[in-house]
């Protein structure tokens, strides 16, 4: 199938405009305040991938104009130094490069960070807003609810896409939407079906354990997405669905692309290719990585908390 050269271009030249644009919004900020906001990134572990995600963020710091200090730190030490930090005032936002400890002692940590500093969006306050469809934390709606980095990331991509109607009520407008997402982790896949389950979508989500059904109800008349058990195959929701998200950590995994509609929206938030290379003659849009718009979200994330901490102070 021919496909000209300029809708391949297209394709790749919506991402960077998208990234651009966020990029210059944050330094505009910035150039306006007296005192750039700080991140402080806690380092208690010896994983290359790790020391390599720490570097990448103190340098797309820098580049935006933003402050940001690693501190490393054994994990014995790591939890005095968080509660430190939480209560350190010239501290804007927080992350931790995970894993610590692993399994439940990182679910802690992740609790521990400060509402008010969480640039990540990890701690049980923000995870219980994000499934319950609560967007602010406070009753005036003056202080937003912080949301995780990848799945916000997603979110502002099909938004910027257009998957997104914002002629629809704000919380609606990805009513009439299939979308199936490819992994149901804590971190990326769940809180991403949940999200756009909360504007409205159908969303079949897949792991290694089976598909799930996350919406509001027939007529979207539910406050707050469900989960439903489905007899509908991952066949068959690739086959219905408007938008593909894939999240496996494999290069072994790749989405059979005669199953996807005609001008299907695919998206791949995995560092591996989960799709193959015929899906350019496929998908409308396709966008093969998130890494550069989920750092963009981490900044505006700490953004919005220096913010928010200028307004309580």
């Amino acid at each position: 199938m021919y496909v000209p050269v300029s809708r391949l271009s297209c394709r790749r030249k919506f991402l960077t405009e998208h990234t651009g644009s966020h990029s210059n919004d944050l330094k505009k900020v910035i150039a306006e305040k007296a005192t750039a906001p700080l991140l402080v990134g806690f380092l208690a572990n010896e994983d290359p991938a790790a020391k390599k995600y720490a570097e990448w963020t103190g340098k797309t710091c820098s580049d935006a104009g933003f402050r940001f200090e690693l501190r490393e730190c054994s994990k014995q030490e790591l939890e005095d130094k968080l509660f430190q930090a939480n209560k350190d005032p010239k501290v804007n936002g927080i992350m931790i490069y995970y894993p610590v400890f692993g399994g439940t002692q990182d679910a802690y940590l992740q609790n521990s960070v400060s509402v008010q500093k969480d640039v990540e969006g990890l701690c049980h306050t923000y995870r219980y807003n994000m499934y319950h469809n609560i967007r602010y934390l406070d009753e005036f709606e003056k202080f937003k609810c912080i949301i995780p980095c990848t799945p916000l990331a997603v979110i502002k991509i099909l938004e910027h896409i257009g998957v997104y109607n914002k002629i629809m009520h704000e919380g609606n407008r990805v009513y009439g939407k299939t979308v199936t997402i490819i992994n149901r982790s804590e971190v990326v896949g769940r809180p991403l079906a949940a999200l756009l389950a909360n504007d409205g979508a159908k969303v079949y989500s897949a792991d290694e354990l089976g598909l799930v059904e996350f919406h509001r109800g027939s007529g979207i008349q539910l406050k707050k997405h469900e989960v439903f058990e489905t007899q509908v195959t991952l066949q068959e929701a690739l086959r219905a669905s408007d938008v593909v998200i894939t999240g496996v950590p494999s290069d072994g995994y790749k989405v059979d692309t005669a199953l996807l509609k005609d001008g299907v929206i695919a998206v791949n938030f995995s560092t591996s290719k989960n799709f193959n290379e015929d899906i350019r003659q496929k998908a409308s849009i396709f966008v093969p990585s998130v890494g550069k718009v989920t750092v963009a979200m981490l900044l505006r994330n700490l953004v919005r908390l220096e913010e928010q901490q200028g307004v309580i102070a």
